[in-house]
């Protein structure tokens, strides 16, 4: 059994690093396609009505084929490994490549949704077929998709420990102690496949065990800023359109896809009409502010941290399908660039990428709840211990904050339908 578990291991890894490497080239092709060229540079030469049709269009076809698949639809990936073991969902080859298809259109047509999300439950759905080939025993469906969801992770971020803490802690904890070995496995071949072909996010900047006291006296001041951001956040996704969904479409419930997909198309279309740079996975703004020596003015931050923050909680809303990983990374490094920015202003000696690196992980960390993965996240694309250590104590400090007023459920954060009153 342990050698057919380790073969099946090492299947999923290498398939699932090949699948995530097509999905993301898929992704890029269509975007170049679609926009003529790099969007950031096509899109202010596009006309305006082309900008509103191409992502109206691209989120009616993405419902299109959640009608006829359910499944492809963005689920937690514990909630997959619950169905699949109880035999309430069925996931097929098909649904596999429509899952990467509607992804793909989603993502490459401007909305504010991730890659980890599909990218986990592309590695959960090719360990399903794994280990249905190998025959293993039922018991294992748990095990398997974790380990598939934390090759997938690994490979979508080109980071092998960020895939393994997110699985650990997300959905894999009651395995640990016995199967921690098999995520381990998974992980690093999917990352070795992925490393040749695709960009991780770096930190150019890494100081490494060096501290700088600046910088931990500082956060001080980061922690309640970007409490304030999360707060906004969280008023958006959790009062205003959740009570558009709840109470306004009560009525209208049958049109309500219909209605959020033309939302959803005005908002990314006036969103890539406005700035595009806010639009997208925001994977390039993250890359960009953690790396970029050139400083950017306040208001454009604060400009793209606003229309970022419509146009994620809107992308959920309208089925969009990916995961918030990166758009919350994104929101979370603009603001900490904003508050480097500002503190650099007042002559604070401070360099406002270092607070993109951790504004990234905490955003991230405290929306999805996942604050082992935003530690590590930090650690591993940053390797500077000023970036690790404020994220530590920061995730920790505003995931209180922020629990006074809401209450952040770690299941079911990109699913709109979902989400409870708080």
């Amino acid at each position: 059994m342990i050698g057919k578990l380790i073969i099946a291991t090492i299947l999923t890894g290498i398939i699932t690093g090949a699948f995530i490497t097509f999905y993301e080239l898929l992704i890029v092709f269509l975007t170049y396609f679609i926009f003529d060229g790099d969007p950031l540079k096509t899109v202010p030469t596009l006309p305006v009505w082309y900008l509103y049709l191409v992502p109206t269009v691209a989120i009616f076809f993405v419902n299109y084929l959640s009608s006829k698949d359910s499944n492809i639809r963005e689920y937690g990936v514990s909630e997959i490994a619950e169905s699949v073991s109880e035999n309430r969902m069925v996931l097929k080859v098909k649904t596999l490549f429509l899952k990467i298809l509607a992804s793909a259109m989603s993502l490459s047509s401007g909305f504010m949704v991730g890659t980890e999300g599909p990218s986990a439950t592309i590695g959960a759905m090719i360990a399903y077929q794994i280990h249905r080939l190998f025959r293993l025993p039922t018991m294992l469906i748990k095990m398997m998709i974790s380990v598939g969801a934390s090759a997938g992770i690994a490979a979508i971020f080109v980071s092998p420990m960020t895939g393994i803490a997110f699985a650990v802690e997300n959905i894999a904890y009651q395995f640990i102690k016995q199967y921690i070995t098999y995520l381990i496995l998974a992980s690093v071949i999917a990352f070795a496949i992925t490393a040749n072909y695709l960009d991780t996010i770096t930190f150019a900047h890494s100081a490494g065990r060096v501290m700088d006291n600046n910088y931990i006296i500082s956060n001080l001041f980061f922690i309640p800023f970007i409490t304030v951001f999360i707060y906004l956040y969280l008023f958006m996704k959790k009062k205003v359109l959740h009570f558009i969904d709840i109470e306004l479409f009560k009525k209208y419930h049958n049109y309500r896809n219909h209605i959020f997909a033309l939302l959803g198309g005005g908002v990314i279309g006036t969103i890539l009409l406005l700035e595009p740079q806010a639009a997208f996975s925001g994977k390039e703004i993250v890359i960009n502010l953690m790396n970029q020596e050139n400083h950017i003015s306040i208001f454009v931050i604060f400009t793209i941290i606003f229309l970022r923050i419509i146009g994620t909680t809107v992308a959920i809303y309208s089925n969009a399908v990916g995961g918030v990983f990166l758009p919350l990374m994104s929101i979370g490094a603009l603001i900490g660039y904003g508050f480097g920015e500002m503190m650099s202003f007042f002559m604070f000696p401070v360099e406002p990428f270092y607070f993109a690196a951790i504004g990234a992980s905490i955003f991230m960390g405290i929306i999805m709840k996942l604050p082992l993965t935003a530690v590590v996240l930090s650690l591993e694309t940053t390797f500077d211990y000023n970036v690790v250590i404020a994220s530590g104590i920061s995730v920790v400090l505003v995931e209180y904050f922020s629990n006074i007023f809401f209450t952040i459920k770690k299941n079911y954060v990109n699913k709109a339908d979902k989400i409870e009153k708080s």
